[in-house]
C-alpha cells in the first residue's frame, strides 16, 4: 500500500493584468491580445494544462474582443468549461479611493458580464489592493462569496516564527476576517506574494533548487498541507510548458502532490484540511504592524486633480442621476439602465489602483482624464433629461396667479436628508426662437430692451425667499427635441442665487421668479450675517478671520472655541507617486506668521463671504541631488536631497463662506503651483484630548488610533479619507470634510491637528525602476473645497457626518413652465424615520427586477431602526443584498410603509415593488 502524499501543492495560473501602469493603455492592451491568443492555443493543445485565472475581472473580456471579435465563441466555450474562470469584479479597483456604490456596481458589472458566459467565479479577489477597507467582508458575503483572497494590509508572522499578538497580524497566511458588522470570510494571504510559483522551472537541477525554497516559503506560513502556488505576476505571459514542469516536480517530490489546480479546489481542500487555530483579523487592512514605509498610502494624493474628478463622477452617477432617473421613472420615463451602465464602466476604467491611485506615467493619466469626462458628460445627459421631465410633471400652476411673465423653476435635493442652503439657477426670462422668422437684429433688440424690473423668488405657498439677481445679458440657446430639428432661440438669461429652504430628501420644492406688480412687498429683509470686516456670524457659528489669514470658529451651542483653523503649510517632497518623503532636517513652512489681505466679497441675507489672499514665496523645487538619486534607484527613505533656495510665488486665494442655516463653514482655496517636489496641506488644530478618532470609509465611519503602533518608523502617518475626518471628545468635536482631497493626517503634535493635503507634486513614478513623471508635478491651476464642521462631540448624533455627506452632493434645479401636474410642488417619493445612525447611499432601479431599491449603511456599533413609507401608492418591500436579487425576506406586502432594525455596521438595501 503506498502512502498518501503529505503536502499537496496547488499551482494556480493567472497573470496579474494591470490595464495601464509603466506603459499606456494600449501598449499594454497589445501585450493582452497576445497573451489570450497564447492561452487559448495553450488550452486547446494541452489537456494537462487545466485552467486559468482572469485575474478577477471581467473587463479582460471586453479588452480582448474588441480586437478579436471573432474570438467570442472559442473564449466562451472554455469558461463554460471550467478552464478559464472570470469575474466576479468587472475591474479590480482600489479600495479606499472610491465609493462604496461604485464598489457595488462593480460587482454588479461583474456578475452581469460574467453570467453571459456561463460562469461567475465567487473569489473576493484583490491581489495587490492597496490596503483594504473593513467593510469588505460583509460586501462579499452579501455577493455570495466566502472568501477574500490578498495581498496587502496584514503582516504575516508564521507558525514557525512567533505567534500573532495583534490584530493586524496572523500566524499563517490562512486566517479569519471579520468586518465590523460581524460578518466573516477565510482570508488568504499572499505570504509570499502571488508571484511565489512564477516561471517552474522544468530542469531538474533548477526545479530541486527552486521547490527546495518554494515548499519552504509556503510551509513557514500554511495552516494546513495544501500549498498554494501562483503561478503568474503582473502582466506575465502564459508558462506553456507547465506541465511539464510539474512532471519533473512530481518526479523530485514523491511526497508532494503537484496539482494545477484553481481556487474554487484550493480553497475547498483548505476548509476541509483546516489544522491550525486560524488568527481573527477584524477591520480595516492598512499595514497597521509595519514601519510604515511601504504602504502605498501617499497615492492618496498622487495627482489630486485626478481625486477631485472621480468624486466629482461617482457623486453626479450615485447621487444625481441615478436618483433623478428613478424620479422621472415615476413620471413616466423610462430608467436608462444601459446609459447608466456605460457610465459607470467608462468610470471604473479609472479605478484601478495604478489608475485612480496616481502611480503610472504620465500617458495614462492623460487618458483618464478624457474617461472621466465622457462619464460624466453621459451623467449630465441622463441628469438634464430627468430633471426636466420631473419638473415638466411638477403642478406650477399656482404661479400663474403672479401672471404669465412669472417663470417657475424646481429645485431637487438627491442627498437622504432635509436640506437648506444656498442655490444658484439659470433661467431664460424671455425667449425668441429663430423659427418665429425674426431677423437676427430684431432678435437681438428685443433681448436688449427687455426690462428686468423689480423681481421675486416665491414658493408655491406664497413664501418669499430672500435672493440676489446677476444679469447674464443675451445668450443664444437649443432645444433638441425628441420629434423636430433642432431648435435654436435667443434669450435673455439671469442667473437667480437664493436661500432654499428645508427640501426634503430625495424630493423637490418649486419656486417662481416673479415680476412687476407681482414683486411688490416680497422683497426680503433679514439681518446681514457681516458683523465687522473680519467677522460673519450665523445663529450657530461665529468666524473671525485673524490677521495671518487664520479662522476663529466660535460654536455658540457648546461655547467652543477652535483656533489657527487654515493654516497652510508647505514641505519638500522627494518621495515619488506612491510614498511621501520629507527632506531629512527640513523644517515646514506655514503661513502661520504670513500677513494675509482679508475683505468681505458676499453681503446677502442669506450668505457672507471672506476673501483671504496670501502671498506667500515657496522653494522652488528640490535641488538637482534628488535627480541622480531617482535615476540611480536610491530607495526613497534613505534619500539625501534638500530644496533649493530659489523660490517662486504661491498666491493662495481663499472663500471662506457662512450661510443663514449653515452647520458648517465652507472654504474654497485657488492656487497657480509653479513649484516642483513638495506637498500642500492645510492645518486644522483641534486641541481636543483624543487617542482615536473618526474618518469616513466604505460604508462605515472608521475608529482609528492617532498614535501608530510600535514597529512604524515613518515619521508621516498620512491614510486615505473619503468624505471627511472627525477628532471628537468630551463636549465638542471638530469634523473637516471635503471633496476630493482623499489624504489627511492627525498630527501628534499635543493639538491633534487635523492636516489635509491639498497638492502633492513629485517626479517620479517609483517602485522598479526609473519612469519620469514631470505631469506629476501638478503645474498650474488648482481649486480645492472644504467645509469645517464644529458640534457638541458626537458626530453622528449631532448631524455633522450629514452634514458632511451633504457637502459632497450639488444642488440641482431645472426651469419649467406654468402647468397642472401629477407631482406636488414639494414632493419626495419616499418618507422615512431613522435613528441618526443611518447614512442614505443610493436610490436607483434593479436592472434584475425593475424595482426601486434603496440603501442604507449604519454608521454605528449599535442597532438602528428605520420606517419607511411611500408618500404615494402601495409597494411590496423586501430586504435584499448588495446584488439586489429580488428576496423572500418581505419588509411589508401592499402596503404603503414598512419598518426593519438595521445591525451595527450593517449595509440595509430594500427592495420596492410598487402595485
Amino acid at each position: 500500500m503506498t502512502s498518501q502524499p503529505k503536502r499537496t501543492a496547488h499551482i494556480i495560473s493567472h497573470t496579474h493584468w494591470d490595464r495601464e501602469w509603466y506603459l499606456p493603455y494600449e501598449k499594454h492592451h497589445m501585450r493582452l491580445i497576445r497573451l489570450m491568443d497564447v492561452l487559448m492555443d495553450t488550452l486547446e493543445k494541452d489537456t494537462e494544462y487545466k485552467s486559468f485565472y482572469l485575474d478577477g475581472q471581467t473587463i479582460i473580456l471586453e479588452d480582448y474582443l474588441q480586437v478579436r471579435p471573432e474570438q467570442k465563441e472559442r473564449l466562451e466555450k472554455y469558461i463554460r468549461e471550467g478552464r478559464i474562470f472570470i469575474g466576479p469584479w468587472y475591474i479590480l479597483q482600489d479600495a479606499f479611493l472610491t465609493s462604496g456604490e461604485a464598489n457595488i456596481r462593480n460587482m454588479q458589472v461583474g456578475h452581469k458580464d460574467a453570467a453571459r458566459y456561463g460562469q461567475i467565479s465567487k473569489i473576493g479577489y484583490f491581489p495587490d489592493t492597496f490596503g483594504l477597507v473593513g467593510q469588505t467582508p460583509q460586501l462579499m458575503r452579501q455577493s455570495g462569496i466566502d472568501n477574500a483572497v490578498f495581498g496587502r494590509g496584514v503582516k504575516p508572522t508564521g507558525f514557525n516564527n512567533t505567534v500573532s499578538d495583534s490584530d493586524y497580524e496572523s500566524s499563517f497566511s490562512e486566517l479569519i476576517w471579520e468586518g465590523p458588522d460581524g460578518s466573516r470570510v477565510l482570508g488568504i494571504l499572499f505570504a509570499n506574494w502571488y508571484s511565489n510559483g512564477n516561471e517552474v522551472p522544468v530542469d531538474p537541477e533548477e526545479a530541486k533548487a527552486f521547490w527546495d525554497r518554494k515548499l519552504a516559503d509556503a510551509e513557514k506560513y500554511a495552516s494546513t498541507p495544501e500549498l498554494l502556488y501562483m503561478n503568474g505576476c503582473d502582466h506575465q505571459p502564459i508558462q506553456t510548458d507547465l506541465a511539464e514542469a510539474l512532471e519533473t516536480a512530481r518526479k523530485l517530490y514523491p511526497d508532494t502532490e503537484f496539482v494545477h489546480s484553481n481556487f474554487p479546489k484550493y480553497l475547498e481542500a483548505v476548509k476541509k484540511a483546516k489544522e491550525g487555530e486560524l488568527s481573527v483579523v477584524r477591520g480595516e487592512l492598512r499595514s497597521q504592524r509595519t514601519d510604515g514605509w511601504g504602504t502605498l498610502v501617499n497615492t492618496a494624493s498622487s495627482r489630486v486633480y485626478l481625486k477631485q474628478m472621480n468624486q466629482l463622477g461617482q457623486t453626479l452617477l450615485e447621487k444625481v442621476a441615478e436618483p433623478l432617473a428613478s424620479y422621472a421613472r415615476l413620471a413616466g420615463q423610462e430608467y436608462p439602465h444601459d446609459m447608466l451602465t456605460y457610465a459607470w464602466k467608462t468610470l471604473m476604467q479609472n479605478h484601478p489602483h495604478d489608475s485612480i491611485c496616481g502611480c503610472s506615467v504620465d500617458e495614462v493619466h492623460r487618458e483618464m482624464v478624457t474617461r472621466f469626462a465622457k462619464s460624466r458628460d453621459v451623467a449630465e445627459s441622463i441628469i438634464d433629461e430627468s430633471k426636466q421631465a420631473v419638473a415638466d410633471a411638477v403642478n406650477t400652476s399656482v404661479f400663474g396667479s403672479y401672471g404669465e411673465d412669472a417663470v417657475p423653476f424646481v429645485v431637487f435635493n438627491t442627498t437622504g436628508w432635509k436640506r437648506s442652503g444656498t442655490v444658484s439657477v439659470d433661467l431664460d426670462v424671455k425667449r425668441v426662437y429663430f423659427r418665429e422668422g425674426h431677423s437676427f437684429e430684431d432678435m437681438r433688440s428685443q433681448m436688449k430692451d427687455f426690462d428686468l424690473g423689480l423681481r421675486a423668488v416665491v414658493d408655491a405657498d406664497g413664501n418669499p425667499a430672500a435672493f440676489t439677481l446677476e444679469d447674464l445679458g443675451l445668450r443664444f440657446g437649443y432645444d433638441l427635441p425628441d420629434d423636430k430639428f433642432r431648435q435654436p432661440y435667443m434669450a435673455r438669461a439671469v442667473r437667480v442665487t437664493f436661500e432654499a429652504s428645508q427640501i426634503p430628501a430625495l424630493g423637490l420644492k418649486a419656486y417662481a421668479l416673479v415680476s412687476g406688480e407681482a414683486a411688490t412687498g416680497l422683497q426680503v429683509q433679514k439681518d446681514s450675517l457681516v458683523k465687522g470686516g473680519n467677522v460673519i456670524e450665523n445663529g450657530i457659528l461665529r468666524v473671525e478671520a485673524a490677521p495671518n489669514g487664520s479662522l476663529s470658529i466660535t460654536d455658540k451651542r457648546t461655547g467652543r472655541v477652535f483656533n489657527d483653523l487654515m493654516i497652510y503649510e508647505d514641505t519638500g517632497d522627494i518621495g515619488n507617486e506612491y510614498m511621501y518623503k520629507q527632506p531629512e532636517g527640513e523644517e515646514a513652512l506655514t503661513t502661520k506668521d504670513l500677513a494675509a489681505s482679508i475683505r468681505v466679497v458676499e453681503d446677502t441675507p442669506y450668505r457672507a463671504v471672506l476673501e483671504i489672499v496670501h502671498d506667500w514665496e515657496i522653494p522652488a523645487s528640490a535641488e538637482e541631488l534628488l535627480d541622480r538619486e531617482q535615476v540611480e534607484l536610491v530607495y526613497y527613505p534613505v534619500r539625501k536631497a534638500q530644496r533649493v533656495k530659489e523660490t517662486v510665488p504661491m498666491k493662495i486665494r481663499t472663500f471662506v463662506s457662512l450661510e443663514r442655516e449653515g452647520q458648517g463653514v465652507h472654504i474654497e482655496a485657488s492656487f497657480n503651483n509653479q513649484a516642483k517636489d513638495h506637498r500642500v496641506r492645510m492645518l486644522m488644530p483641534t486641541d481636543i484630548e483624543a487617542s482615536k478618532y473618526q474618518v469616513d470609509s466604505m460604508f462605515e465611519v472608521a475608529v482609528r488610533d492617532i498614535h501608530p503602533a510600535k514597529e512604524w518608523e515613518n515619521p508621516s502617518n498620512t491614510q486615505h479619507q473619503q468624505a471627511f475626518v472627525d477628532v471628537s471628545g468630551e463636549g465638542a468635536g471638530l469634523t473637516v470634510a471635503n471633496r476630493g482631497l482623499n489624504e489627511y493626517e492627525v498630527l501628534r503634535d499635543g493639538r491633534n491637528t487635523i492636516a489635509v493635503t491639498l497638492l502633492r507634486s513629485v517626479g517620479e513614478l517609483g517602485d522598479w525602476g526609473h519612469f519620469p513623471t514631470p505631469e506629476a508635478q501638478c503645474l498650474g491651476e488648482h481649486t480645492v473645497h472644504l467645509e469645517i464642521i464644529p458640534h457638541s462631540g458626537d458626530g453622528v448624533e449631532a448631524g455633522a457626518y450629514q452634514e458632511a455627506y451633504r457637502f459632497q452632493i450639488p444642488w440641482t434645479a431645472a426651469q419649467t413652465g406654468q402647468h397642472e401636474g401629477a407631482i406636488d410642488a414639494v414632493h419626495a417619493p419616499y418618507a422615512w424615520e431613522a435613528d441618526n445612525g443611518l447614512a442614505f447611499s443610493a436610490w436607483k432601479v434593479s436592472e434584475h427586477t425593475g424595482d426601486d431599491i434603496l440603501r442604507w449603511y449604519n454608521m454605528k456599533r449599535e442597532t438602528a431602526d428605520l420606517k419607511l413609507e411611500l408618500t404615494q401608492g402601495t409597494a411590496s418591500m423586501y430586504k435584499t443584498t448588495i446584488l439586489e436579487e429580488d428576496s423572500s425576506d418581505k419588509l411589508a406586502t401592499a402596503s404603503a410603509r414598512a419598518e426593519l432594525t438595521a445591525g451595527p455596521c450593517e449595509i440595509v438595501t430594500v427592495g420596492i415593488k410598487r402595485s
